[in-house]
């Protein structure tokens, strides 16, 4: 077990990242010639100003028509997100992590406070599931198989880790398949509509500066 935990943590966490960055700047390179080769005057009337405005604005609860139209779904998403963003950069076991692999760590926060956001955060992934398969039609047409699996990993990867904090089942088994999801995690992110992780900037700042700054409407 030692042995397998060694290379999940050495060599394979180290190819996962390789494959991630790499997939990232693949995708914005080739997002960046898609973009001057289908709509090159787009990129003229980007604006900072509109772009942080729509990011801003987005990132805050129900300050969006967009948000206010499906509620359920906006407290679902945004609890899943600040879960998993308050899990990996603010627990106390991944601060270790970060310390030892890179000498660096960032303030903690109560363990009891994130393993209250984290189990939120499952509710959240389980919710929307649920409404994939069940509520929402639209949602269940547009889904693929590669969104299952994303919601799939980030699932089981916030389950063993909650799992491996609070003690349930075999601790070395549950940390082992926490580090190996998180790594299945980061290969798909850039692969699929996981992405939006490093894109939803981009997005923002497109619909803020034409909604804003070109149609002079609000950024729904």
């Amino acid at each position: 077990m030692n042995t397998l935990y060694n290379f999940a943590t050495g060599p394979l966490a180290w190819l996962a990242f390789v494959v991630c960055i790499g997939g990232i700047i693949w995708r914005l390179w080739s997002y960046a010639l898609l973009a001057r080769m289908r709509d090159g005057s787009a990129l003229a009337y980007i604006r900072p100003k509109y772009s942080l405005i729509s990011f801003f604005r987005w990132t805050v609860p129900y300050a969006t028509c967009g948000w206010r139209a499906n509620p359920r779904l906006t407290l679902a998403s945004f609890i899943l997100h600040l879960g998993l963003f308050v899990s990996i950069l603010f627990y106390s076991g991944h601060n270790v992590m970060w310390d030892y692999n890179f000498g660096f760590s960032l303030p903690s926060l109560p363990d009891l406070v994130v393993s209250i956001l984290v189990f939120a955060a499952i509710l959240a992934c389980i919710f929307l599931g649920v409404r994939r398969l069940y509520i929402s039609a639209a949602s269940h047409v547009v889904t693929r198989r590669a969104d299952w699996i994303g919601l799939v990993l980030v699932t089981a990867t916030l389950v063993s880790g909650f799992a491996s904090a609070q003690g349930f089942g075999d601790q070395g088994i549950m940390t082992l398949l926490h580090v190996l999801c998180g790594e299945a995690l980061l290969v798909c992110l850039p692969f699929t509509r996981l992405s939006h992780a490093f894109l939803i900037p981009f997005t923002r700042a497109y619909m803020g500066s034409e909604s804003i700054g070109v149609r002079r409407t609000c950024d729904w």
